[in-house]
């Protein structure tokens, strides 16, 4: 996927800043005067609300703060344009919010001492407090370029009865993680997908590009079957799986080629079959590449005996529009839609990225059909490491460890949905204004959450109306709120 960066610039706003924990806590110290509400008239004693609401700013003087305000539900008095949310008109399910955990992300949090590893995960996996409540997780089924090397599971060739598989890679860092992380969320999702075959099963003989030999589909097969069922073992779940990622990419280390009628044909006549022979549950999900080729999915979906077996599909937005997902869901409104990769890249703008993935992912993927909105990479160090040779060198994690821990840009986009869009939320129908876009879901405890972004040059006041009251707010230009009551 990495390779592919050369035409991200025509797509998004191209980079991050890295701010210190500090300002993820209290706001960066400078000599401006951050655009905030007025304060309630005693400092003392919060202020009575019905609306909890939670901000950042492009300048970062605010950094996924609660704010101290009251939003008082009442008759609306003034002429503000008014979004109105109406929990009566409902769409899709959401599953989660979350980050590919590779494995160099695993590496780097392991390398915490552990009173600071303790406390990120809690950060990251808990929803009290100032918590982010991350619900869903994507690994890599073998190496991934943000691996320090190459490797799948079973790298004996021509091994064919699968007798030297073996999980003994993870058991270092990424298992034992994903442990740590199941004891604070027991019910997180995870999904994983491979970024290469075994070398030896494919026609090139090597990790980087090639294509799978057909000789060898059912075998493939079975080392899916057996990978789901070794981490079973470890008490680690297996939710979702996708084929390949980014199978029309051949130019990453590890990557492989998979076009629509071969990923088709292996998942109807080999891992489909597989599964349901070794009574495996885990869903399949196709694709799992850009946008900008949805008919990779229909193509599948359109074969019946494939289709049989395929939950839905998964897009990334690295080419392509967001709103194909939605038209991929209008042709086949009973397969289910994921989101499940986008990078945030070292040495850009903070507001730029904050405002591009808000605006197409967290809003636009699911007010696309989307269950999930998935960032990449989860962690990384300074020098944006660790990454294979030829893997991507300049992808930036949610957070940076060091010789301490920073907050970076996507970890404010994923927090503002996932500590207060729980899974099993559903979307509900929210307005969508000139310069302000919304998405707005119901969770299952009954309390309803609004995302929005002002893409204006100006603050935009506004009123929130629902159930025939109405709350008056303001967002400042640029910023991103989220609204919960």
């Amino acid at each position: 996927m990495k390779n592919i960066i050369k035409y991200i610039a025509a797509l998004c706003l191209f980079g991050v800043v890295i701010v210190t924990y500090a300002c993820s806590k209290g706001g960066v110290k400078t000599g401006n005067t951050p655009v905030q509400p007025s304060p309630p008239s005693n400092p003392g004693v919060p202020p009575k609300t019905d609306v909890a609401m939670w901000l950042t700013t492009p300048d970062q003087l605010q950094l996924f703060k609660q704010q101290n305000i009251s939003l008082v539900f009442a008759g609306a008095s003034n002429n503000n344009a008014t979004i109105t949310v109406d929990d009566g008109r409902t769409y899709q399910t959401i599953d989660g919010f979350g980050f590919a955990l590779t494995g160099g992300s695993a590496t780097l949090i392991n390398s915490l001492n552990e009173t600071d590893k303790a406390a990120l995960l809690n950060e990251l996996f808990k929803t009290d407090g100032n918590n982010i409540g991350i619900s869903y997780l994507r690994i890599s089924l073998g190496a991934s370029d943000l691996s320090a090397n190459p490797f799948s599971y079973d790298d004996v060739s021509g091994d064919v009865e699968l007798k030297n598989f073996s999980l003994d890679k993870e058991k270092v860092d990424l298992i034992p993680l994903l442990k740590r992380i199941l004891a604070i969320n027991p019910g997180i999702k995870i999904l994983s997908c491979p970024w290469s075959a075994p070398a030896w099963m494919k026609d090139n003989n090597s990790f980087y590009g090639g294509s799978l030999k057909p000789e060898y589909y059912d075998v493939y097969a079975r080392y899916f079957v057996k990978y789901i069922q070794a981490m079973k073992a470890e008490g680690i779940t297996i939710d979702a799986i996708t084929p390949q990622n980014e199978p029309l990419n051949a130019y990453n280390n590890p990557s492989m080629l998979m076009v629509s009628a071969d990923q088709g044909k292996f998942v109807k006549s080999n891992l489909g079959p597989a599964f349901r022979a070794a009574g495996i549950a885990t869903k399949i999900i196709v694709y799992d590449h850009n946008a900008d080729h949805p008919e990779y999915a229909t193509d599948i979906f359109a074969d019946a005996a494939a289709a049989g077996f395929v939950d839905g599909a998964a897009f990334h937005l690295y080419g392509g529009n967001i709103n194909a997902l939605g038209m991929v869901h209008s042709q086949y409104p009973d397969k289910n839609i994921y989101f499940t990769e986008q990078a945030t890249f070292g040495g850009g703008n903070f507001g730029g990225d904050l405002a591009w993935h808000i605006s197409n992912l967290i809003i636009g993927a699911t007010r696309n059909w989307s269950r999930n909105v998935l960032e990449w990479n989860l962690a990384s160090d300074p020098n944006l490491k660790p990454h294979t040779d030829g893997g991507c060198t300049t992808c930036l994690g949610a957070v940076t460890i060091g010789n301490s821990v920073t907050r970076n840009v996507s970890y404010y986009i994923i927090a503002h949905a996932a500590k207060f869009v729980r899974p099993g939320a559903v979307r509900i129908a929210s307005d969508l204004l000139n310069t302000l876009q919304t998405v707005a879901f119901k969770n299952t405890d009954g309390s309803k959450v609004m995302v929005v972004l002002n893409t204006a040059t100006t603050s935009q006041a506004f009123n929130i109306s629902y159930n025939n009251k109405a709350v008056s707010t303001t967002i400042p230009a640029g910023a991103v709120a989220t609204y919960v009551w």
